[in-house]
């Protein structure tokens, strides 16, 4: 059968929607489809073929391909849309279960009727299109910045207009706080993420994401478009203050002056941008302890000390300047802490040198007391860095001999003191072992004897918990203790862990 008003259709929604044409002829057929079903009172099934070139089309009745059962009537449960397999291979040997059968049947007519029924399902596919070649078209863009017209605000979250019949959604949480936006406006953000979602929308756009900051300077400083200068990181608190990390790739050009601008045009022009966001460019430096000081600006930093165990800097500044380090409700502090990725702890300078000096104080009397020293001479080994009588007694002497009035004499006697006071303390640690009594729960532990426990407690093993703690290995040194003995003694003594481990679980 030819129609060729169903060729009209289809050029006339390809061209409209800019939609392939292949789209809206399988629109047209499911739609066909539809309206062959509705004909009969029982259900069935059917596939509409429309010829692409002449708007012709076919419709056949299917039967679904199944094995017989003896729970149904002729074998089959659905007769009108199934058919069983040997009945199939009469007509089709090499047909299997779950293949279609199909007859030709008479097609109905795509007036008028026909393509009111088409239109919802053509529109469904249409939009269906639509919104896979959106998804298709932005899928490489995340990650760059969009710019659309504000369609709508709904309870904070803004729709944006990105041309092409291509929308997208700014969260409520993305959008800057107390940014006055306006239906019709002009936004910019920053493509976060692309959904190819059945309904709802697919574009994702933040105004609030670190990202959007860094491509901003991308876009209005020439020298990081180009690579001259990078832009290695940056911390926001949107529509406040902002920090960013820049570094200079050619050594003749400022990257902070670059980034800033004549009289801090091209910063102010980002800055307009975001609400009037206050942004510090700061100089990235490869000596983190460095960094952090450039990132703490305009806070002066008096001293740093640094714990890489706990990836922590302990920041000291003057009284003077303190609230400004921490900045209003700990956002200056916090920025930078983003920035570096090092935990900061701002301290007043004056607290900090007086914790030192009764730290320092306390180290004095220590050397004085256990190096038989007068005042000055534990001030000054303290002064040049020594922190324990152990670093006195193994320092090379040449180490010490550079110390301003320190003489050969002297450097001896300091060692020798150092190693004697070390000996002396290690003797009393061991006697203090030796002379331990093994504790209660030890000695009444089922497989322990008294001789065993006293063995135990002169190595420093004096209850079950330091017990539980050994392995085989350890126990094998000791008087009439073998593998299986030893391995005995460590599980009873864990048996109190277990316990609590179930206990807790019952809980």
């Amino acid at each position: 059968m030819a129609n060729k008003d169903i060729l009209l259709v289809v050029d006339v929604f390809s061209n409209e929607k800019d939609i392939e044409k292949e789209v809206i002829f399988q629109a047209i057929e499911s739609a066909l489809e539809s309206a062959t079903l509705a004909r009969y009172e029982f259900p069935i099934k059917a596939r509409v073929v429309i010829d692409r070139i002449t708007g012709g089309y076919i419709t056949y009745r299917r039967w679904q391909v199944v094995e017989e059962s003896e729970e149904f009537s002729g074998g089959i449960e659905f007769p009108t849309t199934q058919i069983s397999l040997q009945v199939a291979q009469l007509d089709d040997p090499d047909c299997e279960l779950e293949d279609f059968v199909e007859d030709e049947i008479d097609s109905v007519e795509f007036g008028r009727i026909s393509a009111q029924a088409a239109k919802q399902v053509i529109i469904h596919k249409v939009r269906e299109a639509e919104r896979k070649k959106v998804a298709d078209a932005y899928m490489d863009k995340v990650g760059e910045l969009v710019t659309g017209v504000i369609k709508r605000i709904e309870k904070g979250s803004v729709y944006i207009d990105l041309g092409g019949n291509a929308d997208a959604l700014i969260p409520r949480e993305h959008m800057i706080p107390r940014e006055t936006v306006r239906v019709g406006d002009r936004i910019r953000g920053y493509l976060k993420e692309v959904r190819t979602e059945a309904r709802g929308p697919q574009l994702f756009v933040s105004r609030t994401a670190p990202e959007l900051l860094l491509a901003l300077f991308r876009l209005e400083v020439p020298e990081v478009g180009e690579g001259i200068i990078s832009v290695l990181g940056a911390a926001r608190d949107p529509g406040s203050r902002a920090k960013v990390a820049v570094k200079s790739n050619d050594l003749r050009i400022d990257p902070v002056g670059a980034c800033v601008g004549m009289r801090g045009s091209r910063v102010q022009t980002i800055s307009n941008e975001l609400n009037g966001e206050r942004i510090d460019v700061i100089l990235w430096n490869e000596t983190e302890a460095q960094f952090v000081i450039n990132a703490m600006a305009p806070a002066e930093i008096e001293s740093i000390v640094v714990d890489e165990d706990k990836h922590t800097m302990d920041v000291a500044v003057s009284s003077d300047s303190l609230s400004q380090a921490i900045g209003r409700g700990g956002q200056n502090v916090r920025l930078a802490t983003e920035l570096t990725g090092w935990e900061l702890n701002v301290r007043d300078a004056d607290e900090v040198n007086k914790d030192n000096e009764e730290e320092l104080g306390k180290l004095v009397q220590v050397f004085v007391e256990q190096l038989n020293v007068d005042q000055d001479i534990a001030t000054v080994l303290v002064e040049v860095g020594f922190n324990s009588v152990e670093e006195i007694a193994y320092v090379p002497s040449n180490e010490m001999l550079e110390i301003e009035g320190f003489d050969e004499e002297l450097v001896e006697t300091l060692r020798s003191r150092a190693k004697d006071m070390l000996l002396i303390s290690a003797i009393a640690s061991e006697e203090e072992i030796e002379t331990a009594e093994p504790a209660e729960d030890l000695l009444s532990m089922e497989g322990m004897n008294k001789e065993l426990a006293l063995e135990l407690a002169s190595k420093g093993i004096i209850t079950m918990d330091d017990l539980a703690e050994q392995a085989v290995d350890d126990l094998l040194e000791f008087s009439g203790v073998n593998e299986e003995m030893a391995a005995k003694l460590i599980m009873k003594a864990r048996e109190p862990w277990f316990a609590n481990d179930n206990g807790e679980g019952e809980k």
